[in-house]
């Protein structure tokens, strides 16, 4: 394909990168404090501080998907189902009710949260002694449900510059206020941290949403009853999903608790943390921008599966690179982010990764369930996805130990991944394309040779081979990303450039 070959659908492919280049330069700012909030926290308290940061935040993961009710998830697709119809009426009266119900469900989570803490506390840690930090926690559930609500009007509109700036400001201010908290108080610290964290958050939302409806709302009770029941009918399926997500997550957790102390939880908890970093903005860019247009043609099956192999496509070729960076330098990332007493993390992070790469591949067919509106399979794929979860952690950690737990991650997503692309070939007869069949088969080998090779050669001789693979794929994934876009938007030496190398 020469550059003036250039797919008909690069307008596509531009979205799909502006969309993600946005969200990931926000991911960029925001890997620059969690080095310098990780490294802080990991020398101020240690693997078990780390491990109890981890935990708290679980709790509060989900205490906040129950109280929600999924409304953000929900709020966002009715958000952009309102922006679809161009009533700005009705674009106001989604928004009025969304943010309004979301801060009536964080005072319910508040109290559900602080009524409930000494059973948590002893549910989790197997005694009461972090009954006090588990109540304090509730205080958070309030401000993020309520900047939640904020957060879904931004998404919605699909304003994902204000969404990046949301982000860059939030790393800003958990790093801010966090590292304080920890340096005078230390572990007695964390839960504080949280609810500031969430407090200020919940003012950046607000900031930067509190313009984006113009009109006045006067709503009458039928008409909040009809907003409201849309909003909870689907957000209902949300929470679900949300909720089963977490709690596989909090179960695993507590499954490394149990088994080798809170320690083992911190090691666990630094390498899942470094291992979502990466490829968490990718993933995030999906939800900000490519679900609410894959939901505007759901019923549009050729323009659905297109779609969804172009955004697989582009995520590929961004995250490819970075999964095989990790699996290289997986001992170094962990001393750049944490220290050496991190160093056993290593492998975990080796297994997380393997696993976000298949979660990249998954998600965008994950999507069409939902565009299309299936809630049933969206459901029962997610109950089967936390059983599994669970179960393989359970039977790995007993058999291999801690390092069981990532591996089990990984081969959730061996499963999920096949599952997922069956459900899509019956709902829109989707396949992959030969691109992404060739791009996939790509950097699913070069990740299982440097994944081998760190077991079987000396570390040297192993970086090095992953050193030359990650130059190479850099180098590929570049030109590839640039030959999907327009050749006109291209300044003129890279088009000189990509004409001569073909």
């Amino acid at each position: 394909m020469t550059v003036q070959e250039t797919s008909p659908h690069g307008q596509s492919y531009t979205q799909i990168l502006k969309s993600t280049i946005l969200i990931g330069g926000s991911s960029l700012v925001t890997v620059f404090f969690s080095i310098i909030r990780n490294k802080a926290m990991a020398v101020l308290l240690g693997p078990e501080g780390v491990g109890l940061m981890g935990i708290y935040s679980s709790i509060a993961d989900i205490a906040q998907t129950l109280a929600g009710l999924g409304i953000q998830s929900s709020g966002v697709r009715q958000i952009a189902e309102s922006i679809g119809t161009g009533d700005a009426e009705k674009i106001a009266r989604t928004a009025f009710v969304l943010q309004r119900i979301s801060f009536v469900l964080g005072i319910a989570g508040t109290l559900m949260l602080a009524a409930l803490a000494a059973p948590v506390s002893l549910l989790t840690f197997g005694n009461h002694q972090h009954v006090a930090g588990v109540a304090l926690l509730s205080l958070a559930i309030f401000f993020r449900l309520a900047s939640a609500g904020q957060t879904a009007l931004v998404q919605g509109m699909r304003e994902i510059s204000t969404l990046a700036r949301i982000n860059v400001l939030t790393a800003f201010f958990t790093t801010v206020i966090t590292l304080p908290f920890i340096y005078i108080f230390g572990s007695q610290g964390i839960a504080p941290s949280l609810v500031a964290v969430a407090a200020v958050t919940l003012l950046t939302s607000w900031w930067y949403s509190r313009q984006m409806t113009h009109c006045t709302v006067s709503l009458s009770t039928p008409q909040m009853r009809h907003e409201l029941g849309g909003l909870i009918k689907l957000g209902l399926v949300f929470m679900v999903s949300g909720l089963l997500t977490l709690a596989a997550a909090y179960v695993v957790r507590i499954i490394v608790l149990q088994h080798g102390g809170i320690a083992e939880a911190g090691l666990y908890q630094s390498a899942w943390a470094l291992g979502s970093l990466y490829a968490g903005f990718i993933l995030q860019a999906m939800g900000t921008d490519f679900y609410p247009r894959l939901t505007a043609i759901a019923n549009d099956h050729p323009a659905c599966n297109r779609m969804v192999n172009e955004q697989t496509q582009v995520s590929l070729l961004l995250a490819g690179p970075g999964v095989l960076a990790t699996l290289t330098f997986a001992p170094m990332v962990m001393w750049l982010f944490y220290s050496p007493e991190f160093f056993a993390a290593a492998d975990l992070l080796r297994w997380i990764c393997l696993g976000m790469l298949l979660r990249i591949i998954a998600w965008p067919m994950g999507y069409i369930v939902l565009a299309k509106g299936e809630q049933a399979i969206f459901f029962w794929t997610d109950v089967a996805a936390t059983l599994v979860h669970i179960g393989l952690a359970w039977l790995l950690v007993k058999q291999f130990g801690l390092v069981g737990a990532a591996a089990a991650f990984f081969g959730l997503y061996v499963w999920h991944g096949i599952l997922i692309y069956v459900i899509s070939r019956r709902l829109t007869g989707f396949r992959w394309s030969a691109a992404n069949l060739r791009i996939g088969s790509i950097f699913l080998a070069l990740s299982a040779l440097i994944f081998g090779a760190t077991f079987v050669l000396p570390f040297w001789q192993a970086t090095a081979l992953g050193s030359a693979a990650v130059l190479v794929s850099g180098l590929y994934s570049l030109k590839m990303l640039i030959q999907l876009l327009p050749p006109e938007t291209l300044p003129r030496p890279i088009r000189k450039w990509i004409t001569k190398s073909i």
